[in-house]
């Protein structure tokens, strides 16, 4: 039986790389957008906001309630 020799001090490095790398892919995943992917999201919620907003029925005061 042979077991192999492992360097703990190269081990935990390669860890840490390894673990520096996985978040590395995860922040370009969550914030990696351009600047036009921004600015088009943005124009697309105003438009959105826009148009729910003109859907929207206005109340003239309190009375309307008790008119009913």
């Amino acid at each position: 039986m042979s077991a192999e020799i492992v360097n703990l001090r190269l081990a935990r490095k390669a860890k840490a790389r390894s673990d520096k790398e996985r978040q590395a892919e995860q922040n370009r995943i969550t914030f990696g957008r351009t600047k036009q992917e921004k600015t088009l999201t943005k124009a697309l919620n105003d438009k959105a906001e826009k148009q729910l907003d003109q859907g929207r029925l206005e109340r003239t005061g309190p009375s309307d309630e008790t008119d009913r």
